[in-house]
Formats: C-alpha cells, sequence, structure tokens
C-alpha cells in the first residue's frame, strides 16, 4: 500500500551540503574519546595527546554549569565531535523542532567539526522511551529518515553523519538489506556515514552475517568518522549468543581486528573510543584510544586502501 506508493515516486537526487567555516572542517584522522565528567579536571591541567573529544549533545543542553565550564576550556585546545541520542530520526511522528533549535544553539557555541545522530527512532506519542530502536528496511521508512535527514541539515545549517545501528532483531518487512538502506540515505541526503564497527560485530553475530561482507556493502567513501567500543555477551531465550552494544568494557579482539580489516578500506578515519558504563580512570582509557593510533599509523604508511593489515594485540601501547 504506501510502501507500493512510495515505490512509484520518481528517484529523489542526492542533496550536497556545503557549509563554510569552522563547522564544515574535518575532525583530524587520529583516535579520539569520549569526553566523560569524571576526567574533565585531569584533561584540563594535563592536555592529552588525544586526537579529538565527542560529547552526547543532550548532556548540553542547558544554558551554564559545569559542563559548559569545562567542555568550553577543553573546545579551546582540542577538535570536538558532537553525538546526538534523542533526535529519533527514525520515528513515524515529526522531528521534535524544539530539540532541533538546542541542538542549533548547542553547534553554533561550541563549532564541533562533526556531528552525529543515530539510525534509529526512540520517541512514540510523545514519550521518549530512552532506548535506539531498530527499523523496518521499506520503501515508506527509507522515504521518512531522508525527510528528516534533510529538515536536519537544512535546519542545523551543517553537514551530519548517520551512524549504523547495533540491532538484536530485524522485521520480516523489510524489502532491502541494512547495508543498501544506509547507501541510499547516503545516496539520497548527502549526509556522511558514521561506521560503529562494535555495532557492525554486535548485530552480525546477533543475525548470523557476515561482518566483512556487512561492511563491503556499505558507502565506504562516505565514512567519516569510526567508533569502536566493547560489547556484552547473554545468551537469547534459545540458548544463541546474544550481544549487547554495552559500552561498558574494553574494545574486544575481534572488535579490533575488524576495525583493522575497516581501515584497510577507507585508509585512516578519525576514530573514537566510546567507554559509557564502568569508566575506567583517565590513563587506562587513554592508552585503549592510543591503540587505534597504531591501527591508524598502519593505514597512513599502507600504499593503498584493501592492503593487508595487521592485527592490534590489546596489551601493546602506542
Amino acid at each position: 500500500m504506501a510502501d507500493k506508493a512510495a515505490h512509484s515516486m520518481s528517484t529523489p537526487q542526492a542533496h550536497s551540503f556545503q557549509f563554510s567555516g569552522a563547522a564544515a572542517r574535518a575532525l583530524p584522522r587520529r583516535s579520539g574519546v569520549g569526553l566523560k565528567s569524571a576526567h574533565f579536571q585531569e584533561i584540563v591541567e594535563t592536555r592529552p595527546d588525544v586526537g579529538f573529544f565527542e560529547v552526547h549533545a543532550e548532556n548540553f543542553m542547558v544554558a551554564g554549569g559545569p559542563f559548559h565550564h569545562y567542555l568550553t576550556h577543553i573546545r579551546e585546545h582540542y577538535p570536538l565531535s558532537v553525538h546526538g541520542v534523542a533526535l529519533s530520526i527514525g520515528a513515524e511522528a515529526p522531528l521534535d523542532l524544539a530539540h532541533l533549535d538546542a541542538l542549533a544553539l548547542l553547534l553554533e557555541r561550541y563549532q564541533p567539526q562533526s556531528f552525529s545522530e543515530h539510525l534509529a527512532w526512540s520517541t512514540h506519542d510523545g514519550v521518549f522511551l530512552n532506548d535506539l530502536l531498530p527499523l523496518p528496511y521499506t520503501q515508506t521508512t527509507l522515504q521518512r529518515v531522508c525527510d528528516h535527514i534533510d529538515q536536519t541539515q537544512t535546519h542545523l545549517k551543517r553537514h551530519m553523519l548517520l551512524e549504523n545501528p547495533a540491532t538484536y532483531v530485524e522485521f520480516s518487512a523489510s524489502t532491502m538489506t541494512e547495508a543498501m538502506f544506509i547507501t541510499e540515505i547516503v545516496r539520497r541526503t548527502g549526509c556522511g556515514l558514521l561506521l560503529d564497527v562494535n555495532n557492525v560485530h554486535v548485530s552480525s553475530v546477533n543475525h548470523h552475517r557476515d561482518a566483512r561482507t556487512y561492511i563491503q556493502s556499505l558507502p565506504l567513501e562516505r565514512v567519516e568518522e569510526i567508533h569502536v567500543a566493547g560489547f556484552m555477551e547473554q545468551q537469547d531465550g534459545n540458548g544463541d549468543t546474544l550481544l549487547i552494544d554495552a559500552h561498558g568494557s574494553p574494545v574486544a579482539q575481534v572488535v579490533w581486528d575488524l576495525y583493522a580489516y575497516t581501515l584497510s578500506l577507507t585508509g585512516p578515519v578519525a576514530t573514537l573510543l566510546e567507554r559509557d558504563n564502568d569508566v575506567p580512570p583517565w590513563p587506562a582509557l587513554l592508552a585503549e584510544a592510543q591503540l587505534a593510533d597504531v591501527q591508524l599509523q598502519i593505514a597512513r604508511t599502507s600504499t593503498t586502501p584493501s592492503s593487508s593489515h595487521a592485527v592490534i594485540d590489546p596489551g601493546v601501547t602506542a
């Protein structure tokens, strides 16, 4: 019905969002770290050698306070990525204009090198569900997500990145693969791709697909940032392995291996270490982030993408 009608629409033309100034600058092709309040003071005092910091937008949607005090100081010395978690790009309802306005104010204040959001939905009937929920990959949802991304980029006057999800269920109604869905979004809207390698591994295990084949199917030339993180392993009701994108443990070797493979295809890309639960002391977090710098250096010295890549040993520090 609605899907058939969507198929009959003329093919949308790809958009190209070009904005000048600080908002258009790219993140450095180095490792970055998610900025946590427990580390504010130490970072300000020691100015560690890290490529960039990333913050969750919603933590800073207030007028003042200690978060803004520290981020203002840190932003003076480091590139910044702002990562949204509550815009609900995939929701059936229209985007929340008040939330978009708050995002616009935050981005204007800090002029980050990157802004990103998730391919997910988290709102329904005015209720925020505090989760990143999956979508059926149909023509109807494709059009809705593209419309929401177009609206977001226009409202914010900047190019945005879209992150691939970690999922635990898939929809029988889907008419295309996730990689096909993301590729078409990028083509239609001109947005970039935030490739979360941990999410690729989690979803691939949960849905019994090959992670490397999935990565090969994405528009890798549009990858502008990569995330790596830790996952948690459980069992589902049938006793099968179920991985959870928990961000509460060090990056697993299998994810480092997949990251190395990804860089062999893309070349060096700004890479964020995510850690949102059981956050370790700053020196331990920085040392783990530097493992990504080791692999980024290998990617820089490779003559071409797709060359052979080394495997990271988590016991080695940069």
